[in-house]
């Protein structure tokens, strides 16, 4: 793995300043204020909403409480998708801070995971790493970890430690010299404007000639729509945390520098802004 480490940390310590604000229909024993938060782009909702949780909690009727959920202009917010891709999939062309409503009843079961502790965020964030890791190396390098090796993945995590987190995610990262990368890249392609919850197939890296593939050529393969529409109008925008990578940049180095903790490149393909 090149060692690109600004662009790592910038890519970890990238922030989101969100305004949590109360549904209008729940019921409080006095008015609820609005909860400012920075989220880490790299993080769950329901790994760092505690804060929010409690401070609703302290005007609500205790039994008027049941499983929280968050929703941003009428759509339900997954909290099994990291927050940075909630962000650049429902709200990346408005104005800051997000703006999320804050639920404790009416679960929508047709749009969310049910979520009721910790342990079922670890499961789902070690199962994608794992998934991750049969597609870059056959799940060598994973399984030859040990089990604290794991968990220090998920402490990383989830107590926002940088250090702590790359001293074992970077052995996922590597490959040997001959292969000049991973054998499939892991990514998931999401579009703002379709009901399929993504597109994810097999991409390898290097082309049979011994070229970089670049993000271009994923897009090409994969979502063409979204590089050439039909009436050559660019329509849309190409966002991975935050930002809209160039088209020539090599998948690789993507994959390398710009996945998600949980090891995959999520690429979110939204509208572009028109004014």
């Amino acid at each position: 793995m090149t060692d690109d480490k600004d662009v790592l940390r910038d890519v970890w310590f990238g922030r989101i300043p969100t305004c949590f604000t109360l549904y209008q229909d729940e019921i409080t024993e006095r008015e609820a204020e609005p909860y400012y938060l920075l989220l880490p782009r790299i993080s769950y909702l329901t790994l760092v909403t505690d804060k929010v949780k409690k401070h609703f909690q302290k005007v609500m009727r205790q039994e008027e409480v049941s499983e929280i959920w968050f929703e941003y202009e009428g759509t339900p917010l997954k909290w099994h998708y990291p927050i940075g891709l909630l962000f650049d999939l429902h709200a990346s062309n408005t104005a800051l801070p997000w703006s999320i409503t804050v639920h404790f009843k009416n679960f929508p079961e047709k749009d969310l995971l049910h979520c009721h502790s910790k342990d079922v965020i670890e499961a789902h964030f070690m199962a994608c790493i794992k998934e991750a890791d049969a597609l870059k190396h056959k799940s060598q390098v994973i399984n030859e970890m040990q089990k604290k090796d794991h968990k220090q993945l998920w402490m990383g995590l989830q107590n926002d430690k940088f250090e702590q987190f790359w001293a074992i995610n970077r052995k996922l990262m590597e490959y040997p010299p001959e292969d000049n990368g991973f054998r499939y890249i892991p990514f998931r392609i999401y579009q703002a404007t379709t009901e399929r919850p993504f597109i994810q197939k097999l991409f390898r890296p290097i082309a049979s000639g011994g070229q970089l593939h670049t993000l271009g050529d994923l897009l090409k393969d994969v979502c063409p729509s979204a590089i050439s529409p039909e009436d050559g109008e660019q329509k849309t925008q190409v966002m991975i945390h935050g930002i809209e990578p160039m088209l020539e940049t090599p998948i690789q180095w993507l994959s390398e520098h710009m996945s998600y903790p949980d090891n995959f490149l999520h690429i979110s393909i939204i509208p572009r802004p028109t004014d």
